[in-house]
């Protein structure tokens, strides 16, 4: 086998950064990533069990793998499925080399040098009472102008609905000194946004009790050279005031709060073991609208629940109109494997979720032509991602996080990475249109 690799990866920010440290780590023993499977000794496929039909996803798209055996490749599947599959990918997958879940990321490099060693079936499965987090300073960084820092990882909160607790493990912590030790390094590297990641971030519990998840956003907004600093995702019932009042008091930290509230029915809320009520919820908004900065909300919301009536429904809609989201992920209610949902009746049609969905929608979309209104005229710095050449413009993100397509008179474009001030011109439901403002 050719100390070569590719990886795929599918899922969230999380499975993402994941893939970067692992990248980190093969590149620290020796390995070169190519941008071809058909070059790599390695094929890594990174896993995501949120969704459904997950399973059959990962096991079809082995299939396509399975030309490839008689080559003298070797095949890992790491992540959510692998923890959750566990041995069965072996049985279904009989050329698959590596399982590993996400807790047992830790000992790749033993299980890399088992695999160069002739090892034909290699097991990382950790249960979810392990303490460990994946810590390592060989990060390869894929995104160009924004830096991630995992400061927890698992899930203690186990929604009726959610794989998470089962394939990511228990709730445990980094230490505040390694997270600010990471955010240095990342600033010496010429970044300046900081995105803190974690399954519910904001249930971070320092082990060395020096800091709370707010004095610990703050210390990070105050790293020489960064600028941005964001957090996802937060978990209402962890929510605390003082997180608000952290983004009042510091403007590195975006005015921009994603809080999951998945429904507007508290009957529904019960049902799904989220262990709060929409009084509840609406108290931590009423937080951030109270707020000095305009701090952008957005959500996550789940329809078609077991048990879910109209009335639930119409809960969720009014929901939207008292919080006046400025964007919502919504999607309909799909069983996933060991969750205690699985036992509830699902008597809801998938004709109906997906009515009650679009309902949902094209509410949503009412709300947020009108909050993108506020903007227009408004002037604003955007960090900029990349550029249309088809309209002539480049594309940035807001402190908000919304996305700002703007014109330059500049010969030169700016730069990915690079800040820019605009004034908002035109606006529509999901961006804004602005022009650079003239230095």
């Amino acid at each position: 086998m050719s100390k070569t690799f590719y990886i795929e990866t599918f899922g969230c920010q999380m499975n993402a950064h994941d893939s970067e440290k692992v990248i980190g780590t093969l590149e620290q023993g020796g390995y070169a990533q190519v941008d071809d499977e058909a070059d790599a000794g390695l094929i890594v496929y990174n896993t995501c069990s949120i969704r459904d039909k997950a399973e059959q996803k990962v096991f079809h798209r082995l299939n396509e793998y399975k030309r490839m055996q008689g080559e003298g490749k070797r095949f890992a599947v790491i992540g959510c499925v692998a923890q959750q599959e566990g041995e069965r990918i072996f049985e279904k997958a009989p050329y698959v080399s590596i399982v590993s879940g996400s807790a047992s990321y830790r000992n790749l490099p033993e299980m890399l040098a088992r695999l160069e060693a002739g090892e034909q079936r290699i097991t990382g499965l950790d249960d979810r009472q392990t303490d460990q987090t994946f810590e390592t300073e060989f990060v390869s960084r894929t995104n160009p102008h924004r830096g991630y820092i995992t400061i927890i990882e698992g899930c203690d909160k186990f929604c009726a609905y959610c794989v998470v607790p089962y394939t990511r493990g228990k709730e445990r912590s980094r230490t505040a000194a390694s997270v600010l030790e990471e955010a240095r390094r990342i600033a010496d590297l010429g970044y300046t946004e900081i995105q803190l990641l974690g399954q519910n971030v904001n249930s971070y519990q320092d082990p060395s009790g020096a800091m709370t998840f707010a004095e610990l956003l703050a210390a990070v907004g105050q790293i020489g050279g960064i600028r941005r600093v964001r957090f996802t995702t937060s978990h209402p019932r962890d929510f605390t005031k003082d997180i608000v009042d952290a983004i009042d008091s510091y403007e590195t930290l975006c005015d921009h709060v994603h809080l999951p509230v998945q429904s507007g029915s508290s009957a529904v809320l019960h049902a799904m073991n989220r262990e709060y009520t929409r009084e509840w919820y609406l108290e931590r908004i009423s937080w951030i609208k109270a707020a000095r900065r305009d701090i952008s909300m957005t959500s996550d919301i789940i329809v078609g629940f077991p048990g879910e009536t109209e009335r639930d429904l119409e809960d969720t809609a009014t929901l939207l109109d008292d919080v006046g989201y400025d964007a919502i992920f919504a999607f309909k209610y799909s069983p996933r494997p060991n969750t205690p949902a699985l036992t509830m009746l699902d008597s809801i049609p998938e004709q109906v979720k997906s009515a009650r969905l679009q309902h949902l929608l094209d509410r949503q979309r009412a709300i947020q032509r009108k909050n993108y209104e506020r903007h227009l005229g408004e002037e604003m710095d955007v960090m900029v991602e990349g550029h249309n050449a088809q309209r002539a413009q480049v594309i940035g993100r807001s402190s908000q996080n919304k996305t700002v397509n703007f014109t330059t008179t500049q010969p030169i474009l700016p730069a990915a990475g690079s800040y820019v001030r605009v004034r908002v011109t035109q606006v529509f439901p999901n961006s804004l249109v602005a022009e650079a403002k003239v230095v």
